[in-house]
């Protein structure tokens, strides 16, 4: 695929990570195809760096994955007894007390949690294999456009581990507790065709024109008032932990702040 980035600078380049920025809209970009664009304690930090770059005129971040894989999950070799160069092994975490353990995930979980800020809407592009750590990325953004070959795979749990990338959240409220624990438990594939059905993906279309595909939807959510989006999304991602009472308040509330803003009347 032709990445839609290549002719910025980029703001961000370093880990198999690039950020670039057009204005209202931003890429983040997987950059490592050679490796599968395999997950790392640096990917992440890399990660969470791009997040906290981005300008306050950015509305909508595309995530996307160079090569033939958005992403085929942890780097090996952080299952080896030495693990990457320079990063800890999971048998060194193992050997942290509680919090210790505790706050070197809260760390990795940073690159998979800015995603879904009110301030802007994330949409992911993934082909090929998103498999584990590659789903959960997936499943940070607020919306999947899907190529026809894309598999989806959450491995976690046949390597004796769990999901713990934030990824556990979104994919049961896409797809409900049952079948979230059937696609976990047994790490089966999940394809293109099932993946609009079920709710994972908004979108599939062949793979040569994903890349076009994220970029239609991203000209379609910027061209919906920004303080509207923001008031909208956050109105959604609040729907599931208030009362039908709750939420119709809220909605009162996020109304009225629209109308006076739109009428230039002070609250």
């Amino acid at each position: 695929m032709v990445s839609p980035d290549q002719d910025l600078a980029p703001v961000l380049d370093k880990d198999g990570v690039r950020l670039t920025v057009d204005d209202a809209l931003a890429t983040v970009t997987l950059a490592n195809p050679a490796k599968r664009n395999a997950q790392s304690p640096a990917l992440w930090r890399a990660l969470t760096e791009a997040g906290r770059l981005l300008p306050g005129s950015v509305r909508v971040v595309v995530l996307r994955g160079e090569g033939k894989s958005f992403s085929a999950g942890l780097d090996l070799q952080m299952f080896t007894p030495e693990g990457i160069p320079g990063e800890l092994s999971f048998t060194d975490l193992a050997r942290r007390d509680d919090a210790g353990l505790d706050a070197a995930i809260a760390e990795f979980q940073e690159a998979f949690t800015w995603w879904r800020r009110n301030d802007i809407v994330s949409v992911a592009a993934v082909q090929g294999h998103a498999i584990g750590a590659g789903f959960q990325l997936a499943l940070a953004c607020d919306l999947r456009v899907v190529a026809d070959d894309v598999q989806f795979s959450m491995r976690e749990t046949s390597l004796g581990i769990v999901p713990d990338l934030a990824g556990t959240h979104p994919l049961v409220g896409l797809v409900g507790y049952a079948r979230a624990l059937e696609m976990c438990v047994t790490g089966r594939f999940v394809q293109a065709d099932e993946a609009v059905a079920c709710g994972l993906a908004n979108l599939a279309v062949p793979a040569a024109e994903l890349d076009a595909a994220a970029r239609d939807l991203a000209a379609a959510l910027l061209a919906a008032p920004r303080d509207a989006v923001v008031e909208t999304k956050a109105l959604l991602r609040g729907a599931t932990g208030r009362t039908y009472e709750e939420q119709r308040a809220a909605e009162r509330a996020a109304q009225a702040r629209r109308l006076r803003d739109l009428a230039g009347v002070g609250e």
